[in-house]
């Protein structure tokens, strides 16, 4: 059984697109530019968002944050988003999800310039991706896919299983994998109302959880074998930690991990892809607009 590292990937990653941003800047150019909009005071938000100023840091990128509590109103957000279109130093940006219940998200990501739609969220960039033209993917499916490739994971002519559907995983993954440039894959997509669910695990070469619900995978549902990649963090009380939670993944670690081929931890697999991803996807918006 192999454990794929996602944190240790991410770190090279980030290593390799420090030395091409230096590159860049050797030659007279300028730094990609990265700006963040966090509204409210979302834990779980602030923590992403503080990682990725980081990220911007570890990748010689400039960053921006802005913050505005969450009493903004969905016009005042709309402005900002308009300012950050029109702004031609910052190549990139993002508006960290979720948003107060008063301002509809989907307008929101709309407003966004698909060029600068980093996240991969806007619905230009899905569809252009979803029928296998240039686009911004979303960061947690490029970060599996980048695992998979990084890791000599065969995926043509593999069965899939994805457990989720969300728009920012499930269903951009499927079509990920269906494709030929990607994963060129048998794919079915699992839910909560999918009937022989287990069943259909267990016939997966590659299982890919993203279903949000902490421990759901156990072991009667996977194939000996396979590869399976772990989307889920679920915050689980754990008395133990100074914290008092941990992360805990959709995967049953303990008794799945044995009878894999390769699985992603949690934390330190899918998690830190996701934010290099991010970074990636910056530098390609940065080279468009050079």
């Amino acid at each position: 059984m192999q454990i794929i590292d996602g944190k240790a990937t991410a770190a090279q990653i980030k290593a390799e697109i420090k030395a091409e941003v230096e590159s860049i800047i050797a030659s007279g150019g300028r730094a990609p530019h990265l700006a963040a909009v966090l509204v409210g005071h979302d834990g779980g938000s602030e923590t992403y968002v503080r990682n990725k100023v980081l990220a911007c840091e570890a990748c010689g990128f400039q960053s921006t944050l802005l913050r505005y509590e969450d009493d903004i109103t969905e016009a005042e957000l709309l402005q900002v988003v308009d300012g950050l279109n029109n702004t031609p130093e910052v190549d990139g940006f993002i508006v960290q999800l979720p948003l107060p219940k008063h301002i509809d998200e989907q307008k929101v990501t709309e407003a966004i310039l698909p060029e600068k739609d980093v996240d991969g969220f806007h619905p230009v960039n899905v569809g252009r991706m979803s029928i296998g033209l240039p686009a911004f993917i979303s960061a947690t499916p490029l970060g599996i896919l980048t695992l998979l490739r990084r890791y000599n994971v065969e995926t043509r002519g593999k069965k899939v299983a994805i457990l989720g559907r969300s728009n920012i995983v499930g269903k951009p993954m499927a079509s990920l994998m269906m494709q030929k440039q990607w994963g060129d894959s048998t794919v079915t997509v699992l839910h909560s109302h999918s009937a022989n669910l287990a069943e259909e695990c267990r016939q997966a070469d590659i299982l890919i959880a993203a279903i949000g619900s902490p421990a759901f995978v156990t072991a009667d549902m996977v194939k000996p074998g396979a590869v399976v990649i772990d989307v889920g963090t679920t915050r689980v009380p754990d008395a133990s930690r100074p914290s008092g939670f941990r992360l805990q993944g959709d995967v049953d670690f303990q008794a799945v991990s044995p009878l894999c081929s390769a699985i992603t931890p949690v934390p330190g697999g899918v998690g830190p892809m996701t934010i290099c991803m991010l970074m990636l996807n910056t530098l390609q918006a940065y080279k468009q607009r050079a």
